[in-house]
């Protein structure tokens, strides 16, 4: 498959990265030769200066030739812009990287993809969301509702209290039939469990259940669950202001910006519960006037990584139960994990997840791309005739770095074990490292 890549920025450097580690023909084009010099060179992609509402640069970058046009470049409107001009050269795929809301609304989606932009993302929004999510369930690092909320994806750190340290997986299966452990983060590797595994303190575990057994997954992991009603946020950015505008309105909200025109600019679009603070989030007096030692979480949204993890180790030895920091060094990212940095933000896994469904020729309803962890979640189902329909699971002999982890067969949640026959039009969770992806088009097609 042949992918164009408008922008060479954070996002689209760090998709060419990924996209080119499947093998796919990868174009990265940049008006800037300088990003495109930046560039790793070990990366087997083809860097193109080029402007991508030029359409003699599209032409000369092999457009009508493409399958994907993927615009990512900082400005919107040169996104819409490239995209609507990518199709009128006969691509049939495009996505574009916005950051206006309404266009996301159904009469105006309908109108763009009449115009030939066939999705578009706002990673900002998308991350608001995931952090907002965590406001509801801080005792978790990732909380995911998969296929609308009927299946849940659970990830937590293990602590030497919980009940199910020290157990093989095979015993436990048999104690407990309501979720299924689909994944361990233990140092810098990912495993696929199998029932001889087991569990040791400090692992990052990744559970599937249901809504119904989320409680009964929390209390088995030994987690308390406090109510936020209290939330600091450091830095006044887009993802912070959706924060402020999406958390609900009895959570006390103090967001510190250090430059105080954006303050200004940020008081006029929040909601009454948020105060807004011209100060350093990272000022220890700030933090301790302004009761630190109150609040159940601390956000932290500045630009620099490392400011971020650093404020939340703060706020940590202040007693915040929850932190939450935006990363997008990658490099960072095992960084914050060993410093049990509650959860991350990452913008640029965001926005890969949802390019995924562009890239698996299998019927994919979504694809999430975990934080900590080399591996991907999707959402799939079966085909008539599929190989995954044809035996028992046990026997399906699955790749090593590949497990489901539940289904959904007529509207009703289950989990799978060895005996489970996947049926046709069943809607499988399926959890894979990513040397896994494009295996899984063998299975479901």
């Amino acid at each position: 498959m042949k992918i164009i890549i408008a922008g060479a920025g954070e996002v689209g450097t760090y998709l060419a990265k990924m996209l080119s580690q499947e093998n796919q023909d990868i174009v990265l084009m940049d008006p800037d030769k300088e990003r495109l010099n930046a560039m790793h060179s070990a990366m087997e992609i083809l860097p193109v200066v080029g402007n991508p509402t030029s359409p003699r640069d599209l032409e000369e970058v092999g457009i009508r030739k493409a399958d994907l046009f993927v615009s990512v470049t900082p400005e919107e409107t040169t996104n819409v812009a490239a995209c609507i001009l990518a199709h009128s050269l006969g691509i049939h795929k495009t996505l574009a990287r916005i950051n206006n809301y309404e266009y996301l609304q159904p009469k105006n989606k309908e109108l763009f993809e009449k115009l030939g932009i066939n999705s578009m993302i706002y990673p900002e929004m998308l991350a608001a969301h995931e952090i907002v999510t965590t406001m509801r369930r801080p005792w978790t690092r990732q909380y995911w509702e998969l296929f609308g909320g009927a299946l849940i994806l659970i990830g937590m750190k293990i602590r030497s209290n919980a009940k199910i340290v020290n157990k093989q997986l095979s015993e436990l299966l048999s104690e407990h039939k309501f979720y299924h452990i689909v994944a361990i983060k233990r140092g810098n590797e990912t495993i696929i469990p199998r029932g001889s595994d087991h569990i040791e303190p400090d692992d990052l575990l990744f559970f599937t259940t249901t809504r119904e057994y989320v409680e009964d997954v929390r209390i088995l992991a030994g987690k308390k669950n406090p109510e936020v009603k209290k939330v600091f946020i450091m830095g006044g950015s887009r993802i912070a202001l959706r924060v402020c505008q999406y958390l609900p309105g009895n959570i006390r909200i103090k967001l510190i910006e250090t430059d105080k025109e954006t303050s200004y600019a940020i008081a006029e679009k929040v909601p009454g519960n948020v105060l807004i603070i011209n100060g350093d989030g990272r000022d220890t007096d700030l933090l301790i006037h302004e009761g630190i030692h109150d609040a159940q979480a601390f956000i932290a949204l500045t630009e620099n990584s490392s400011t971020n993890i650093l404020a939340c180790l703060a706020a940590k030895r202040f007693g915040v139960f929850k932190t939450v920091a935006k990363i997008e060094n990658m490099d960072y990212i095992p960084l914050a994990e060993s410093m049990d940095i509650g959860s991350v933000i990452n913008k640029k896994r965001i926005a890969a997840s949802h390019i995924y469904q562009f890239l698996l020729d299998a019927d994919v309803s979504n694809v999430k791309c975990l934080t900590f962890a080399n591996a991907d979640v999707a959402e799939l189902v079966a085909r008539p005739d599929s190989k995954i329909t044809q035996k028992a699971v046990r026997d399906l002999r699955l790749p090593r770095d590949m497990t489901l982890g539940g289904l959904i067969r007529n509207g009703k949640p289950m989990m799978i074990n060895g005996d489970t026959q996947i049926q046709a039009y069943d809607h499988v969770v399926v959890f894979c490292l990513d040397t896994a992806m494009r295996k899984l088009e063998d299975y479901f097609n």
